[in-house]
């Protein structure tokens, strides 16, 4: 009988949902013996997005909560055979034993601020309505509509910045408990204010919100947020002195968010796939966490899914089609010289040193480059590769493109800016350049394109062919076919007249050296004559034919001319 292998959780983001429909599940329950042990009142939890945030959230939700309430569903079950389980009783009779406050402001992603508002209060009503069983142990009148105003979004949005503390009182009623609060997503309102315009009304809602629920609460147990970022105090965690932060540089808690090489292997061995460890490796690792390597988790997953269906499919970014890359598309439209020219360094596969610092404040972003290199740094799009300190305790983290997904982000995102910038400027001196057969101002304003532009010279053809295409195509009155069948074999680009008789086509050739630009562009001018390029254009129709060879060595470049 065939063994069949349990699914792999896409699109299952909560604990319970994963257990409980036997899908693949990486153990990461000792997450939870770690928080016991070290015993912060507040730990921020920060990682990229689709990290296993959510998943890990949901799981101290399942192992914590008394759910006696709602009916007593056994979730002590669900951790049978965990390595949590294995670790003691002194952690499992922690279970099940505690009220819980479990929130996401996931939902706080909304293009105006009032609908932003508006879901995280819906999500704290919710949340009021889940526990409503409380209202049994209220025998003051006062209290109790208050909590029913809660339930149903009659109290102000001043109201509610109180309104956490207020539900940890009443279960505290209920239970003779303290409570834990438990928020994912903690910054992606923030976030979604930063870039829709509406920052400081946000601010001014999280603030008091977490600061009130966090901040000498005699009713809470212990709280545990994640995110992406970390916000600095003084914008968001104003006087919170009990928060332990836990960020990617932090080596506590590094192994729980993303997969390590083990875990990987063991994956890949238990669906039949050790073979694939090299493409998924240069895919979707790279990233280091505190002393601890880390491959994308939802990426993993996802790749290991499509190699179940078809063992042949090609990777995809998974990660990278899950956001908009706002931030990526943020730095490479404001980048200066100097920050093109780190651009370049890294999707060559080379390294940038930055200084670090961990609270970000979304308003101060932009102000400078290191922010944004920081930002790129925390949310995932750069990896570490060493870091050090010098005298005045300032941290300089050396970083680099993770892998082969995050490249393409860059190289999209580039690509996406040159053709808006081209798409800006007046070519016109630069076009009648080449209809007439001026050689010299072609090859000027070619040079002073190649200037502007961010290269990626891995794979330099290609990018130069890319960048020329993409120069061209704006030619009104012209078609640019790029590797256009004719003659005996296939021209670089041709541009030709529609309805005319104008014909150009391109030849380029990439040189190793700056001397070897006169060389390259004679070989790409041979090339055009033994292949016999011109042959379809004439049989077109085509008389006015102009040959040009174009030699490129870094953002330098060298025009040839033949003519018939």
């Amino acid at each position: 009988m065939e063994n069949i292998k349990k699914p792999l959780p896409v699109g299952h983001s909560f604990f319970d949902e994963v257990i409980e429909g036997s899908f693949y599940y990486v153990d990461k329950t000792l997450f939870i013996r770690d928080l016991i042990d070290i015993k912060a009142k507040v730990t921020l939890c920060t990682r990229p997005r689709r990290f296993g945030k959510t998943l890990n959230q949901s799981m101290l939700k399942c192992f914590f909560e008394d759910t006696a309430p709602f009916g007593g569903k056994d979730t002590r079950a669900l951790f049978n055979g965990l390595k949590i389980e294995s670790a003691g009783n002194k952690y499992m009779e922690r279970q099940g034993k505690y009220p819980v406050i479990f929130l996401s402001f996931k939902e706080g992603r909304r293009a105006e601020f009032e609908p932003s508002l508006h879901k995280l209060k819906s999500g704290i009503s919710a949340e009021f309505r889940r526990h409503s069983y409380v209202l049994e142990k209220f025998a003051d009148n006062g209290r109790k509509k208050s909590y029913e105003n809660f339930c149903s979004f009659g109290d102000t949005t001043e109201d509610y910045t109180q309104s956490l503390k207020f539900l940890c009182e009443c279960l505290e009623m209920y239970y003779g408990k303290k409570t834990v609060i438990l928020i994912d997503e903690y910054d992606v309102p923030l976030e979604n204010a930063w870039v829709r315009g509406f920052y400081d009304e946000m601010i001014d809602f999280i603030r008091p919100l977490l600061s009130e629920a966090l901040k000498d609460n005699p009713y809470l147990e212990f709280s545990v947020i994640t995110g992406c970022l970390r916000i600095s105090r003084e914008s968001i965690f104003t006087g919170l002195n009990n928060l332990e932060v836990m960020s990617i540089m932090s080596k506590a808690y590094s192994e729980y968010f993303g997969f390590t090489p083990l875990e990987i292997d063991a994956m890949l061995d238990y669906y039949g796939l050790t073979e694939k460890l090299n493409v998924l490796e240069s895919w979707y690792n790279g990233y280091l966490f505190g002393n601890t390597t880390v491959y994308n988790p939802w990426s993993s997953i996802r790749v290991v899914k499509s190699w179940l269906e078809d063992i042949n499919e090609h990777p995809d970014p998974y990660w990278a089609n899950t956001s908009s890359n706002d931030i990526v598309h943020k730095l490479i439209f404001r980048a200066t010289d100097d920050m093109k020219t780190e651009l370049e360094t890294l999707i060559e596969g080379g390294t940038i040193s930055k200084p670090i610092h961990e609270d970000i404040t979304f308003d101060e972003i932009e102000n400078n480059a290191e922010n944004l290199w920081n930002f790129l740094f925390f949310t995932g799009y750069l990896k570490k590769v060493s870091e050090s300190v010098d005298d005045d305790g300032v941290v300089d983290v050396e970083m680099k493109i993770p892998n082969k997904e995050l490249k393409l982000v860059f190289i999209k995102k580039i690509k996406e800016w040159f053709k808006d910038r081209v798409a800006e400027k007046n070519l016109s001196v630069f076009y009648n350049a080449i209809l007439t057969g001026d050689v010299k101002t072609f090859q000027n304003e070619l040079s002073a394109l190649l200037r502007e532009s961010i290269s990626f010279m891995d794979s330099a053809e290609n990018f130069y062919h890319g960048f020329m295409v993409g120069i061209l195509s704006h030619l009104k009155g012209y078609i640019v076919k790029s590797n256009r069948e004719s003659g005996n074999g296939r021209s670089d680009i041709v541009m030709y007249q529609v309805g005319g008789e104008k014909a150009v086509i391109f030849e380029l050739k990439p040189a190793k050296k700056f001397h070897d630009l006169p060389t390259v562009c004679a070989k790409a001018l041979q090339q055009i004559e033994d292949n016999n390029y011109v042959d379809y254009w004439y049989d077109e129709g085509y008389d006015d034919i102009v040959k040009y060879g174009v030699g490129f060595y870094k953002k330098r470049c060298r025009v040839e001319k033949s003519e018939e």
